[in-house]
């Protein structure tokens, strides 16, 4: 299985969708953050998490 790219905080959201955060190393927290395409990732609550998309939304 491929690995999923982490997205930084602050990154433009590639998709609009569910993004779950994820620790440094790839560990996945069960916290999921809504984000709509163009705009900027919100912060993580700790330094060096990311996000990974989950569920994209079908429009």
């Amino acid at each position: 299985m491929a690995k999923k790219p982490t997205l930084s905080p602050g990154n433009i959201t590639p998709d609009s969708g569910q993004y779950e955060i994820v620790g440094p190393r790839g560990g996945r927290t069960g916290r999921e953050r809504t984000s709509t395409e163009g705009h900027p990732l919100p912060p993580t609550p700790q330094r060096g998490q990311g996000y990974i998309l989950v569920d994209r939304t079908r429009h």
